[in-house]
């Protein structure tokens, strides 16, 4: 009776110990969450071209982690960081003029009040939308610093990934709490959804802002290829998306007296850019994963809270790992009928 007291003492102080440290130390690292975050998505998308590397083709594994790290670098970290730095540099130029800001603001609230004679701010509300809009501007800016640090996290993070590969998911998978089957189960579920997101939602994204940013140029709006960009980071936007950008776009290009071009692109919007979504979604679920809508909606809601900009992958997965928990635990316990 002493020794199993004993035992389970060491036992649940073991737990709390683990529990405890596990805790300070994922408070303590909060700010590089998205470095961590973005190391296993790659690597998860990069694991078969390590094993054939290191067990195919015989490499040192120092070598091939290198190689793809090189590859990590060039194919993502760099274009992304070209985009982040053109789309602020862009914007820097509205925090260098705050002024014409303001006169543009006030030139749509007056085109809106001489059109629906509704006045839809105050001046003293425009004066703090303003400052609100440059400081937003300015913390983006200062956000380049986090995103430099991430990826030094990310590509350190990986690296050891990669050099670890089949002993950490060895070890990884000998932890879970499930029998053989449904460890697979879950394992497979994860590689999925990370892939189906990971590469999903960014071609998604670049889609819909190349056929946006043709209509911007097609229809004349200003600045067509800030715009576009734009339109592509608004893409993870649940249920606005995309309209979030075209449609003010068009609204005060009617509003200053151009309405043939703004119907033009509101038309140009439902039909191309709304549906050309739908359809190469509809291409990337039969090769990646066929989720279901409201799991990518309410994942991504629930995601971007959580994780931030890892949150349209992992938002999603964490939706479909609750639902396979459940019905793995239906299946294992509550399925199971006993026989009097």
């Amino acid at each position: 009776m002493e020794g199993t007291f004993k035992e389970k003492y060491w036992k649940y102080s073991l737990i709390g110990a683990i529990v405890l440290i596990g805790i300070i130390i994922f408070s303590e690292s909060i700010s590089f969450l998205s470095g961590f975050l973005g190391a296993i998505t790659i690597y998860i998308l990069v694991r078969k071209q390590m094993f054939r590397l290191t067990e195919q083709r015989k490499w040192r594994k120092s070598i091939a982690a290198s190689v793809i790290l090189l590859e990590v670098i060039l194919c993502i970290l760099v274009p992304t960081f070209l985009v982040i730095w053109l789309l602020i540099g862009r914007l820097q130029d509205f925090d260098l003029h705050p002024n014409a800001i303001f006169a543009t603001m006030q030139d749509l609230i007056l085109k809106i009040k001489e059109k629906t004679d509704y006045d839809l701010v105050s001046h003293d509300n425009i004066s703090t939308l303003t400052t609100m809009l440059t400081s937003l501007l300015q913390k983006i800016v200062g956000e380049v610093s986090s995103f430099v640090m991430n990826s030094i996290v990310l590509l350190f993070v990986l690296y050891f990934m990669l050099i670890s590969a089949r002993r950490m998911e060895s070890y990884i998978y000998d932890l879970l709490p499930f029998d053989g089957r449904n460890k697979n189960s879950v394992l497979q579920e994860i590689k999925v959804m990370v892939r189906s997101n990971a590469i999903g939602v960014p071609l998604l994204a670049v889609i819909q802002g190349v056929f946006a940013t043709v209509g911007y140029y097609i229809f004349g709006t200003p600045s067509p290829l800030l715009f576009g960009l734009v339109t592509c980071f608004a893409t993870i936007i649940p249920i606005v998306g995309t309209a979030f950008i075209w449609l003010p776009l068009a609204l005060y290009m009617g509003l200053s007296g151009n309405w043939p071009a703004a119907i033009g692109l509101i038309v140009y919007s439902l039909i191309v850019i709304s549906n050309v979504d739908n359809l190469f979604r509809f291409l990337l679920q039969k090769k990646l994963a066929d989720t279901h809508p409201l799991i990518t909606i309410f994942g991504v809601i629930i995601g971007l809270t959580l994780f931030g900009f890892w949150g349209v992958v992992f938002g999603p997965l964490l939706l479909s790992m609750f639902f396979l928990l459940v019905k793995i635990f239906k299946t294992k316990y509550l399925d199971q009928k006993e026989y009097i």
